[in-house]
């Protein structure tokens, strides 16, 4: 087998019971890293340190990753101009965090008849949203409920997004379709 010492330089092919040895006689242990190899090749390395740099390298990465979550909000039809700017501003929040946004209009009973009330309101809250996300899915009907998805978009690196963006928000418009 050819063997490795603990700083990656070539000692050779030895045979296994005198690369063994020598692991003792250093207080290392013989550790195979390419066994499909012709000859196999082994290194002397302290096999628990090496175990536990492995862990350690494994959770800071794993520290680092971030994890998008799926977000929802609902409202129905019959929501009031403030009520939308509201939910508007809470999905801008994630949507800034990083999250993905499903907004949801929930149907009641004889609601289910209109479904273009409904559409007019994801469209709304998709034009509010347009500086900080992208549709993700057009709206599906499913069920009692019409819905969207939204994935934020991509951050321009060196642009840091300022308090002033969150405030913009559309004008509610004059004509609203309202169930009553």
């Amino acid at each position: 087998m050819r063997v490795l010492d603990e700083d990656g330089n070539q000692l050779g092919v030895l045979p296994t019971h005198e690369a063994l040895r020598q692991a003792q006689e250093r207080g290392l242990d013989l550790v195979e890293v390419a066994p499909t190899s012709a000859p196999p090749v082994c290194k002397y390395l302290n096999y628990g340190q090496y175990k536990y740099e492995l862990q350690k390298k494994e959770k800071d990465s794993k520290k680092r990753q971030k994890t998008v979550d799926l977000k929802e909000l609902r409202c129905t039809p019959k929501i009031g101009e403030a009520d939308l700017l509201t939910k508007i501003r809470q999905a801008h929040k994630f949507l800034s965090a990083g999250d993905r946004v499903k907004f949801s209009v929930k149907f009641r009973g004889r609601e289910a008849t209109h479904p273009e009330i409904g559409r007019a309101i994801l469209t709304r809250v998709v034009e509010g949203l347009s500086d900080v996300a992208q549709l993700e899915r057009p709206p599906l009907l499913e069920g009692r409920f019409l819905s969207i998805q939204l994935l934020a978009l991509p951050k321009a690196k060196g642009r840091e997004p300022s308090a002033a963006s969150s405030a913009t928000l559309p004008e509610p418009t004059a004509s609203s379709p309202e169930g009553e």
